[in-house]
């Protein structure tokens, strides 16, 4: 049995799979109606299929573009009527290495992907309809933005600008939007495998909780705060890390 439709509307960009996927099927069953992103339009269309063709449409593009971004927010809101909730979770990590060895071509991408589209998102979605009737956004972050991370530099640097700007964005869209974000250490998603494949039950020894994250653990934090339940919470930046940082470690 279904849950009943909220009549609330959420756009979850890179939605097809691993967090974004898991976020978005959380909103589906409490009743939210979801529009996800993706690159891969097989992937989109599987993802909405498995979400349920009646609460779910996919739009598959690049989150950055811009084209893209214009199309999924008018397809939103001509299926919804509105756009109650947005999540940014799309992210791009293509080098794992110094920050010292990049190109300036390379720090573009991965600030354009991670930072740039989240706050075009963001703007996008508040001229459709938070601006004028309120809501709540998330942006999916990491702990690597919390202290200096080997090999994820880059990736950490976009991550900590993005938690800034959740708080400049919480100051600036109150009261009537909240915006929040959620900061997960390793999560076993395709995205991360690097960090644990062959050696998970290593990686895992170092959060005090003794297991990885699962995407469901982001996904249920994201659903908090896309709640009502959350309603006197914004700029704050959750940490989801099974314990991790408590002794100095990020997965």
């Amino acid at each position: 049995m279904s849950a009943p439709e909220s009549g609330r509307a959420a756009i979850v960009t890179g939605g097809s799979r691993g967090i974004g996927f898991a976020i978005a099927r959380a909103l589906v069953a409490r009743g939210d109606r979801v529009c996800i992103t993706g690159r891969n339009a097989d992937s989109l269309a599987e993802a909405v299929a498995s979400l349920g063709a009646d609460r779910a449409i996919g739009v598959a593009g690049k989150a950055h573009d811009e084209q893209h971004q214009e199309e999924a927010v008018a397809r939103a809101m001509a299926e919804f009527g509105r756009i109650d909730y947005l999540v940014n979770n799309v992210a791009t990590n293509p080098v794992f290495g110094p920050a010292i060895d990049a190109t300036a071509d390379l720090v573009r991408k991965i600030l354009d992907v991670n930072l740039v589209s989240a706050l075009r998102w963001t703007q996008r979605v508040h001229a459709a309809w938070l601006g004028q009737h309120g809501g709540a956004v998330v942006n999916v972050a990491s702990v690597a933005a919390l202290r200096p991370s080997p090999g994820l530099g880059l990736y950490g640097m976009t991550k900590a600008a993005l938690i800034y700007l959740t708080g400049q964005l919480a100051f600036e869209l109150a009261p009537k939007v909240r915006v929040n974000a959620v900061a997960p250490a390793v999560v076993k998603t395709k995205f991360a495998q690097a960090l644990y494949v062959g050696r998970e039950a290593e990686a895992a020894a170092a959060y005090p909780l003794g297991r990885l994250g699962e995407p469901e653990d982001v996904a249920r934090a994201v659903a908090f705060l896309l709640s009502d339940e959350a309603a006197w919470i914004t700029g704050q930046t959750m940490v989801l890390d099974g314990g991790a940082t408590l002794v100095g470690g990020l997965g």
